[in-house]
């Protein structure tokens, strides 16, 4: 080969290999970018706060306070011999009710995580057989079973305590039912179903409440965080 026409075949085949070069160049800055868009995306997608779960209950089978078609419902798991319930229930859910179960805004519901003892039980199917006579009665008896609450290390709650507590608070119901309702356990499927969804739910402790659907995990003693979530929930947030 001429040396000219040589000088230009490896002048051609120099430029082809820039181009190539120039090419993969190319491809590695898209690849990279790319990369580096998605690595964004992801690390963007990860610090955006995501809603809790909105966990599903069958409210119409529960004991309720206030307007079942209120806006929110509050869900409390508690124990009757559970010191930190009773306190809940003394100085929190009264404030519950005044500002939001009394003014329609929001639905109480009840549920039973017995755990404490085997009486834990015992007074969770007296409740519950309580308010298979009368929401209205329950609610008063709750708040007797709370009052008059016994060391959680002792067995207290008995069937004989159970009703006589009933019959002093004079409830208004059926108090022979009452009784037979508690030594058969009539209503045990429906304290098994209780606790089974706690569990389900993976509950530590009670008191345990859930705003429509959503668990509050802040602190039970301080009322003002509990009302900003509540807050929070009927601003749609």
């Amino acid at each position: 080969m001429p040396p000219k026409k040589q000088t230009n075949a490896l002048a051609q085949r120099k430029s082809e290999q820039m181009k190539q070069q120039q090419k993969q160049k190319t491809r590695r800055v898209i690849w990279f970018s790319t990369v580096g868009v998605l690595l964004a995306l992801c690390i963007i997608v990860l610090l955006i706060p995501t809603k809790p779960k909105a966990e599903a209950f069958e409210y119409a089978g529960l004991p309720v306070l206030g307007d079942p078609n209120a806006p929110i419902k509050i869900v409390e798991f508690g124990d009757y011999k559970c010191p930190a319930c009773s306190i809940f229930n003394e100085l929190v859910k009264p404030q519950i009710q005044s500002d939001y179960v009394d003014q329609g805004k929001a639905a109480f519901y009840f549920m039973n995580y017995p755990f404490l003892g085997p009486d834990s039980d015992t007074a969770a199917l007296a409740a519950q057989a309580v308010y298979h006579q009368s929401n209205e009665a329950f609610w008063a008896y709750f708040d007797a079973l709370y009052t008059n609450q016994g060391n959680e290390n002792e067995q207290w709650a008995t069937v004989d305590y159970l009703v006589e507590l009933a019959q002093k608070e004079n409830i208004g119901i059926d108090y022979d039912l009452l009784r037979k309702d508690i030594e058969e356990k009539t209503y045990q499927n429906e304290v098994d179903e209780h606790r089974n969804k706690a569990n389900q739910l993976r509950v530590q402790g009670t008191p345990t409440i859930f705003i429509n659907g959503k668990q509050y995990n802040g602190n039970f003693g301080d009322y003002t965080e509990i009302k900003k979530a509540i807050e929070n929930e009927l601003k749609g947030e």
